[in-house]
């Protein structure tokens, strides 16, 4: 085939590299532990009463597995029964947080973006995808930018037919 009809990827010729973000969602199994079902009538927090549930966890439910604690009662819980239901769980999760899925989603997002060695774009054009399958928190997004601006040549979001640029060095 003759050059002048040759079919040619002028964006991977272009030396641009295309991240998507969904890529660093850890993947494993989210549980929420809800602490009105550690409560006396839902209502009061009795503590030989919470220490016994508690022991009654069966850790293997959790293995592996990413949790958030969360209390739907409208109770006062005292922060160290946090404490006693993290340390029973603590060996066998990956990641314990205090709130609901969306926070666990963004305190992992953050440790991806913190921990992710961003050294290959260093210097480079680089354009993060802009459609995803998976729910990315928006914070992930700026904590991204943070880490990539002093680094790369130029920072793009979008698509590479159509991307919005965000930033050049």
């Amino acid at each position: 085939m003759s050059e002048e009809f040759e079919i040619r990827n002028k964006v991977a010729e272009s030396g641009l590299i295309n991240f998507d973000l969904s890529d660093l969602v850890p993947k494993g199994i989210r549980k929420g532990i809800d602490l009105k079902d550690f409560l006396f009538m839902e209502m009061i927090l009795k503590e030989k009463d919470f220490r016994e549930k508690v022991a009654l966890i069966n850790t293997e439910e959790y293995e592996g597995t990413y949790i958030y604690i969360y209390n739907s009662a409208d109770a006062i819980v005292p922060l160290w029964a946090y404490f006693v239901l993290t340390a029973k769980l603590t060996s066998v999760a990956k990641k314990i947080v205090f709130g609901n899925l969306e926070d666990l989603e963004v305190i992992l997002m953050h440790n991806a973006v913190q921990t992710y060695d961003f050294e290959e774009m260093r210097g480079k054009r680089v354009l993060v995808k802009g459609c995803s399958d998976k729910e990315i928190p928006e914070n992930a997004y700026i904590e991204l930018v943070e880490q990539l601006q002093p680094i790369v040549k130029s920072l793009m979001f979008g698509e590479a037919c159509s991307n919005v640029p965000i930033l050049k060095n």
